[in-house]
């Protein structure tokens, strides 16, 4: 296991791997305002244990990477897809099996239509497709009303999420224990919630971020437009839709919905998952998410490397 930090442009992003680095690349991109760490060290560790070189990394604003002034430098998502790619470049990695959840299934999808030839296959989870208005659906889900596309809206839970976030906290201590909380209403009832192992997590966090200020700067970024869900159907990178039968974000059937926009897309459901990677779901999750790299279809072709990101 080695760290490397990488610089595009202005932003510096830190980065390590796992495992032996002449696997098979995969490269894991994490949800909004999520560092690396969100990645739990027993889940990379069954990847890396299955051959896979595994890279995980800190998006901008989170982590030991980059910390932007928005309001002066906004940025969006093909910013965080050029992040992406650059890690990519960082380890001279010419492809790479991406795997992304929640604001990383977006920058995934983002990638499979943008930048193909850098992607051995992609895995995609807690999240919805590119057509998807996620601001939209959450108002419809405040109000109770139909999104009008047929899919449903965040449930309950997530509401109270949004909630318990704008909700003021007293120290370092009251801030971990709204934390745990709020992986308790991602993680939903499909497993039982383990507060003392995401509290361990949440330390862990802090400590590689050095800070207990959570970070929020990226739910500032606005959506892709939704017109960019007509993409997907010219994807031809072998995709794997994770659905987490208790996901409050993206309750099914979001990851049949993504499927069914790209080609030869398949769909795995883990039902007792939720939002969260509790450490229930992570054999099997690690299991599909290997299974689907191995056999994707060209998986192990040699990738034409793009420019470098600049």
């Amino acid at each position: 296991m080695s760290t490397r930090l990488i610089t595009r442009g202005d932003v510096t992003l830190w980065s390590e791997d796992f495992g032996d680095p002449a696997g098979s690349p995969m490269l894991l991109v994490a949800g909004g305002n999520l560092s690396a760490m969100s990645w739990p060290d027993e889940f990379v560790a069954l990847l890396a244990g299955d051959g896979f070189h595994v890279i995980r990394y800190d998006h901008r604003d989170t982590g030991r990477s980059t910390r932007c002034d928005f309001q002066s430098r906004p940025y969006g998502y093909d910013e965080l897809v050029l992040d992406a790619l650059a890690v990519l470049d960082g380890w001279e990695v010419a492809a790479a099996h991406v795997v992304g959840m929640s604001l990383g299934h977006t920058i995934g999808q983002l990638l499979a239509v943008d930048h193909p030839g850098r992607l051995l296959s992609l895995t995609v989870m807690l999240g919805g497709a590119l057509d998807v208005d996620f601001d939209a659906a959450i108002e419809s889900a405040a109000n109770g009303s139909s999104t009008g596309d047929g899919l449903p809206p965040p449930t309950e839970r997530f509401l109270k999420v949004i909630a318990l976030m704008s909700e003021p906290v007293d120290g370092p201590e009251g801030e971990l224990e709204r934390r745990v909380e709020k992986w308790r209403l991602l993680n939903g009832t499909g497993v039982p919630f383990d507060a003392d192992e995401f509290r361990r997590r949440e330390l862990r966090a802090v400590a590689h971020a050095g800070t207990f200020q959570e970070p929020i700067t990226h739910h500032l970024i606005p959506q892709p437009p939704v017109s960019r869900g007509a993409e997907l159907a010219r994807v031809t990178v072998p995709t794997l839709a994770i659905q987490a039968g208790h996901d409050p974000a993206a309750p099914p059937p979001h990851a049949r919905h993504v499927a069914e926009l790209i080609p030869g897309a398949r769909v795995l459901d883990i039902p007792e998952m939720g939002h969260a990677l509790a450490a229930a779901v992570h054999r099997p999750l690690a299991s599909a998410i290997g299974e689907h790299a191995r056999h994707a279809r060209h998986a192990d072709r040699p990738a034409v490397k793009e420019g470098a990101s600049p």
